[in-house]
């Protein structure tokens, strides 16, 4: 009788692997900041303190390690929301993320125009971030109107709009 195979579990990666990766996200921000969507793999990869290979065990290509670098800003962006919740003011935690978000724009400008050379465009990424970005908006200017802080009649659509119009690069 033919006995069935067991899916093997997947390991989780060990910790020094996931110090690299950490690394290799945060040098590649500002390398991207810096020198644009194409800078230097290499470079990047010796900033680290990583071989080349290692690189391109972590990110294939430079189109993934673009897209984890846009996705890991994201969720800092989100989880400072939370953060400043938890431990601020409502207008002092509007303030402080706010001041995070102008640096997330700026690298999404930097950024963007690589994100749209995916296969398949950059659509669900973007849509993904969006709502982030959207929630943590939205969970601020709700926390504020409660607080008093900003009027009743600011709307979160209105904040989310402005934020359209940055990441376009246009006026608020």
């Amino acid at each position: 009788m033919p006995t069935e195979r067991s899916k093997p579990v997947p390991r989780q990666p060990r910790t020094d692997a996931l110090r690299n990766r950490e690394r290799i996200l945060e040098v590649a921000k500002e390398a991207f900041t810096w020198f644009g969507a194409n800078a230097n793999l290499d470079e990047i990869a010796k900033e680290t303190g990583v071989g080349a290979g290692t690189l391109c065990r972590h990110f294939p290509t430079r189109e993934r390690l673009i897209e984890a670098v846009y996705r890991i800003e994201v969720q800092k962006l989100a989880a400072a929301e939370r953060n400043f919740a938890a431990t601020m003011a409502a207008i002092d935690a509007m303030r402080a993320w706010m001041l995070l978000f102008v640096d997330y724009i700026a690298a999404q400008h930097i950024i963007a125009p690589a994100l749209s050379t995916f296969v398949g465009g950059s659509s669900k990424l973007y849509e993904d971030s969006r709502a982030q970005v959207r929630g943590a908006i939205e969970a601020l200017v709700k926390r504020a109107i409660k607080s008093g802080d900003i009027r009743k009649d600011l709307a979160p659509s209105i904040c989310f709009g402005a934020h359209r119009r940055l990441q376009r690069g246009l006026q608020p």
